[in-house]
């Protein structure tokens, strides 16, 4: 129990935690302090947050004085938050992705995304841990494990992992260190994490938040988008990061005023993408309960009165992997030069440098991968950096080894597979699926993870916008949702539908911190081959 001036604030919406800094209930000085006392506590087991703010109390101080003076800058005035440790701020905390080589550098400026959320009066309670690098240095480790943070874990069972690499950002919400945090996502680094922490995320449209100031691993489809506790959360906090010059001036940016109940889901009409997709989830033996979870809520959303068809993703055969998520797989086999990891590594490798080169201080000459990757070596103990001398690591960097092979790889290789991952992920995947006869569907219901991942992966390569919404908990006691997609900046109709569906399902499972002393590493990827 989180108990703040007698009252309890554990799982409270931003909403209800603003009603009572209005009545004066509390204060944001109060609150703040609450959430320090829980981290103190559960911290130091699940493992969230790398850092805390030491200039979180008085911001807090300085909020309330500005409330009792009549001045309240939004509904997130006064509320603590945390962000993702690969997410700049200028102040007394790192910047680091969670590795040790960039401790001591200076950022030029807060991240815009962080800026926006102060200048709407939120608080910054910290550094949220991480999947080291947003998971791009290696193909098989432990999720959620950085060397600056250890071993993050799931509130809800600490010997599984909280999904990656946003791990610390949803797992610090799901055990109610914060009211609302932010991650980011290349390829399911939102999704994910809220889905095995019974949490609402919205990955929006890339473009519509600012990645300027986050250490990038792939312009092209990198993007910015809150956790919360309820749609409702996420539609407040997008509100604020929200450029409004980045979407077409027709769509609705109050996103908060779209929340709607399940009688809104009278007549819509939504998609179920079945190859490679559906289909998947229904052959996936070991999720058999989670699907059949998925399918009954499908019919629960038939008899509201809505339509769901099922649909196809023309490109499915080519661009979506038959064995779960593979960012290597185009073309229909895995290893293709076409494939969205031909982009990521060409766009990681020059977009580190560019980060790198621009910081205000940096000591230690930290300047390209190629810098990192040296780091990793001469610091293998901490850092994993050649293989099989780190148990978080076991492959080392393999990853970044092949990020390196950018520098000699021409442009038109690039070009081509960012046009294919576009063309197959857009004009003849989503972009189709939602296309109808009886007219343009409102969203595609697609699963998380049962299906192993790839329906997320097909919106991150097209750079369109998802929401998650919790459904139930596994065997194992952890989390599953499902997952609506959209076209570019139709988070206005995710949000609409996303709120409906919650509103059919209920409140989120709340965390039961089973195993609460594991002491084991939660690997994920392809095991290396023993020689």
């Amino acid at each position: 129990m989180l108990l703040c001036r007698g009252i309890e604030v554990e799982e409270l919406t931003i909403c209800e935690l603003q009603q009572h800094l209005t009545t004066a209930s509390f204060t944001s000085q109060d609150l703040t302090q609450c959430y320090l006392n829980r981290m103190d506590v559960l911290n130091p087991c699940i493992k969230a947050v790398i850092e805390t703010n030491p200039e979180a109390l008085s911001i807090a101080i300085d909020l309330d004085t500005e409330r009792s003076n009549g001045v309240v800058r939004s509904m997130l005035h006064g509320i603590p938050f945390l962000v993702k440790d690969n997410i700049a701020t200028k102040d007394g905390m790192q910047t680091t992705a969670g590795c040790f080589a960039l401790i001591g550098t200076r950022v030029p400026a807060d991240a815009d995304v962080v800026a926006q959320l102060r200048a709407a009066g939120c608080i910054l309670l910290g550094k949220a841990n991480l999947s080291e690098w947003a998971s791009m240095r290696s193909s098989y480790y432990s999720e959620g494990y950085s060397s600056r943070g250890g071993q993050n874990r799931n509130p809800y069972n600490l010997a599984e992992h909280p999904g990656g690499s946003s791990s610390g950002s949803a797992s610090a919400v799901a055990a109610n260190f914060c009211a609302f945090s932010i991650g980011t996502e290349t390829d399911g680094s939102l999704m994910f994490p809220a889905d095995r922490c019974g949490l609402v995320s919205i990955k929006p449209t890339v473009g519509l938040t600012s990645t300027t100031g986050v250490i990038p691993e792939a312009k092209s489809l990198d993007t910015v988008g809150p956790f919360g506790r309820s749609v409702e959360d996420v539609a407040l906090v997008l509100e604020v990061l929200a450029d409004p010059n980045s979407r077409p001036s027709s769509l609705n940016p109050d996103y908060s005023s779209l929340l709607a109940s399940k009688e809104m889901l009278i007549n819509a009409r939504f998609g179920m993408p079945m190859n490679r997709v559906w289909n998947s989830a229904r052959d996936n033996a070991e999720q058999a309960a989670e699907y059949e979870a998925l399918i009954e809520l499908v019919s629960k959303i038939k008899d509201t009165g809505a339509k769901v068809y099922e649909v196809e993703f023309p490109s499915a055969e080519d661009i979506i992997p038959p064995d779960g998520w593979d960012w290597d797989y185009a073309e229909g086999y895995t290893g293709s030069s076409l494939s969205e990891f031909q982009v990521v590594k060409t766009e990681f490798y020059h977009g580190l440098k560019e980060y790198l080169t621009g910081l205000e201080h940096n000591e230690s000459s930290i300047l390209t991968l190629e810098d990192i990757v040296k780091y990793n070596i001469d610091h293998t103990h901490t850092e994993g950096g050649v293989p099989g001398t780190h148990l978080a690591w076991p492959t080392g960097q393999d990853n970044f080894d092949r990020c390196l092979e950018a520098k000699n790889e021409s442009e038109e290789q690039y070009t081509k597979a960012f046009e294919y991952i576009r063309l197959k992920s857009r004009e003849q995947g989503i972009d189709a699926a939602l296309t109808h006869s009886e007219g343009d569907l409102d969203g595609l219901i697609v699963p998380i993870s049962v299906d192993g991942g790839v329906s997320v992966s097909i919106a991150a390569k097209a750079g369109y916008p998802m929401i998650t919404v919790p459904v139930g908990v596994d065997g194992k006691g952890v989390p599953f949702g499902i997952g609506l997609i959209q076209t570019a900046f139709r988070e206005d109709l995710l949000i609409k539908y996303g709120s409906a569906i919650e509103d059919l399902t209920g409140p989120r499972p709340e965390p039961t911190y089973l195993n609460f002393y594991a002491s084991n590493y939660t690997y994920i990827g392809t095991p290396p081959v023993s020689s």
